[in-house]
């Protein structure tokens, strides 16, 4: 078995027992209690459990788990990059593209510098400021300001959206269950995101395989609304399978 097979494994022993005890852990998976508290670790720092003598406790408020962006963009940098990488590679020139706020598609900005001839839409002041002083066209949607994702919300930012027709959304998400829908903390956030695929032309979700299988309280749209999915290989098999079946994309970097 994986690590990461085995972290997705005791995320859900933990989350279905309500608790986990590093020496049944050990036992169960055949491996050292040092390994496991490792394992522990990487899941606590990731916000997915928390850590306690002996063992773990489930996150009781994940719906409601808002991390601002500089606790993001610590988390799974590796497999931001890549997934930032791909999504680049789907940009042509002259084409106008919408980035909702976020650590991937802050990753995605970064790699638009090299166009010459790009319209970028956003709600996000840093990506805004990332292509600051470069090629690209920047319109930047108007709203009250949401510290935790440095964004911009409300009725203005709907306006704006409302009147746009762009040629690809990248769309980052708190969690993505394939029989819901993708999801995100808050609901002023939401419903901006959910504008952004209406107006989208297509749809393209860029997150990491942890944000799988997890529901935020919000839904922003259907599965069904997305046309790609660039993820990494930690995604399940199942999960795949399911996106495949209904016609989406998966690109696994």
């Amino acid at each position: 078995m994986l690590s990461e097979e085995r972290r997705r494994a005791i995320l859900e022993m933990v989350q279905t027992g309500g608790r986990a005890v590093v020496k049944d852990l050990s036992s169960h998976f055949h491996t050292t209690p040092v390994t496991i508290r490792k394992d522990l670790e990487i899941l606590h720092s990731r916000g997915l459990v928390h850590r306690t003598h002996g063992g773990a406790l489930p996150v009781t408020n994940g719906a409601l788990l808002d991390r601002n962006l500089t606790e993001k963009e610590k988390l799974y940098r590796k497999e931001k990059a890549r997934i930032a990488q791909a999504a680049v590679k789907l940009v042509q020139e002259g084409q106008s593209v919408v980035l909702d706020s976020g650590s991937t598609t802050t990753m995605i900005a970064r790699g638009l510098r090299q166009f010459r001839n790009l319209t970028v839409i956003t709600n996000a002041l840093n990506i805004a400021a990332e292509l600051a002083g470069h090629n690209a066209e920047v319109v930047l949607v108007g709203g009250v300001l949401r510290k935790e994702s440095v964004s911009l919300v409300g009725p203005f930012a709907e306006e704006v959206l409302r009147k746009l027709s762009p040629d690809v959304l990248f769309l980052g998400v708190d969690g993505f269950d394939v029989e819901f829908g993708l999801t995100t903390p808050n609901p002023q956030e939401a419903r901006v995101n959910s504008l952004m695929v209406e107006a989208a032309c297509r749809t393209v979700v860029v997150c990491d395989s942890s944000k799988f299988r997890r529901r935020s309280l919000c839904l922003i749209a259907p599965t069904s609304a997305a046309h790609q999915v660039i993820t990494d290989s930690g995604i399940s098999k199942s999960d795949r399978e399911r996106l495949e079946k209904a016609g989406i994309e998966v690109i696994v970097v």
